[in-house]
C-alpha cells in the first residue's frame, strides 16, 4: 500500500517536472502568461523554468519569414488591368507585440501586403511599373511596414515578381519594341553610309592627286577576286588607259571611233579643202595647174596636158551624131555620162 502511494508520488512530481521544464530554441523567444498576466521578462534560449498549471509560453521564432502575396487583380493609373504578384520578406522584431496585439501575424501581414500592393500599383501607370521597379519596391515596403510596425514586425524587403500583362497589350508592346529596333538599324545603318560616303570622297582626292594609286587600287581588286577560284575574271578598263592610247595614236584613232556619218562629214570637209587649195594654184599659174600635168576642160573633165579639150575622143558623138566604127564604144548613154563626170 504504501509502494503504490510512493509511486504515485513520484508520477505526479515527474509529470509537474516535465511541465515546468520548457526548451526555447535558438531562434525562438518565449512570452510567459501568468494566470492570464503577461510576465515583462522574456525567456531567452536554453532550458527555463515555468510554474506548472500557472504559467503559459507561447514561443516565438524570430527568423525572417518569407511571405508569398497571391497574384493581385489591379487596374494601373493609365488603366490598364493586369496582374501582379510580390513576395514580402519580414520577420519578428517584438515578440510581446506580436503575441498581444495581433491575434495572427502571418495572416494580418499577408492581408496587409496584398491590400497594400492594390493600392501602390494603382497609382502608378505601366511604364513605371515595368521600368522602375525598385522604386515600386521602395514604396510597397514603406506602405506595408507602417500598419505592421505596431504588431512588432520588420518588414524587411518587398519584391515584384511577375506582372501579367493583356494579349492585347503584349503585342502592341511588341510592335512597339519592334519599330524602335528597326528605327535604331536604319539610324546606324544611315551613320554608316554617311562615314563611308566621307571615306570614299577622300580616298577619291588622294587618287587624284596620285593616278597611279588607281591602277594600283585596280591590280588589288584582280587579285582579290581571283583568289576566290573563279572560272570567269572580269577586268574593267580605267578611262585613263583609253586616253593614254588616244594620245599616243593621234587623231585617227579619235576619227576612227567616230560614227560613219561623222566620218563622212570629216572626209567630205577634207575633199573640199583639197578642191579649194587646186583652184587657188589653177588661178595663180594662169588657168593651169601647179604642175602643168593636169587641165580642165569641158564639163568640168579633167584632161592631161597638151591635149585640146575641143576635139573629141575616140568614139565620141560628133555634131551630126555618132561616127560608125567597128568595136567601137556606140552612144553614150547617160550611166555612161555620169561615169566620165
Amino acid at each position: 500500500m504504501v509502494l503504490t502511494v510512493v509511486l504515485v508520488v513520484v508520477v505526479v512530481l515527474l509529470g509537474l517536472v516535465s511541465t515546468s521544464v520548457r526548451m526555447v530554441q535558438q531562434y525562438e523567444r518565449g512570452v510567459v502568461l501568468r494566470f492570464g498576466r503577461l510576465l515583462p521578462t522574456v525567456r531567452q534560449p536554453g532550458l527555463r523554468l515555468v510554474v506548472p498549471i500557472a504559467d503559459q509560453m507561447r514561443k516565438v521564432p524570430i527568423q525572417t519569414v518569407v511571405l508569398d502575396v497571391p497574384s493581385q487583380g489591379t487596374i494601373t493609373r493609365d488603366n490598364v488591368t493586369i496582374g501582379v504578384d510580390a513576395v514580402v520578406y519580414f520577420r519578428v522584431e517584438d515578440p510581446v507585440r506580436a503575441t498581444i496585439n495581433v491575434d495572427n501575424y502571418l495572416q494580418a501581414t499577408s492581408q496587409v501586403s496584398q491590400t497594400s500592393l492594390r493600392s501602390v500599383i494603382g497609382r502608378a501607370d505601366l511604364d513605371t511599373l515595368l521600368a522602375d521597379r525598385d522604386k515600386i519596391n521602395a514604396e510597397l515596403r514603406d506602405v506595408i511596414d507602417a500598419p505592421t510596425e505596431d504588431w512588432g514586425i520588420h518588414i524587411d524587403r518587398v519584391e515584384i515578381k511577375d506582372i501579367s500583362l493583356p494579349e492585347g497589350m503584349r503585342r502592341s508592346m511588341s510592335a512597339q519594341a519592334e519599330a524602335e529596333r528597326d528605327r535604331r538599324a536604319r539610324v546606324i545603318n544611315a551613320d554608316g553610309e554617311l562615314q563611308a560616303s566621307t571615306k570614299l570622297s577622300q580616298a577619291a582626292t588622294a587618287m587624284d592627286q596620285a593616278p597611279g594609286a588607281l591602277q594600283l587600287r585596280l591590280l588589288q581588286t584582280v587579285t582579290d577576286v581571283a583568289s576566290e577560284n573563279n572560272s570567269t575574271l572580269v577586268m574593267p578598263v580605267p578611262v585613263e588607259l583609253l586616253r593614254f592610247f588616244e594620245g599616243a595614236t593621234g587623231t585617227n584613232t579619235a576619227t576612227e571611233h567616230r560614227d560613219p556619218a561623222e566620218r563622212v562629214k570629216a572626209t567630205g570637209q577634207g575633199d573640199a579643202t583639197a578642191d579649194a587649195m587646186t583652184q587657188s594654184g589653177a588661178d595663180s599659174n594662169g588657168g593651169e595647174s601647179l604642175d602643168g600635168a593636169l587641165t580642165s576642160g569641158r564639163n568640168g573633165r579633167i584632161h592631161p596636158a597638151g591635149t585640146d579639150p575641143a576635139e573629141p575622143e575616140l568614139g565620141a558623138p560628133g555634131p551630126d551624131g555618132p561616127e560608125p566604127d567597128e568595136g567601137g564604144p556606140g552612144p553614150a548613154t547617160p550611166d555612161d555620162q555620169e561615169d566620165r563626170v
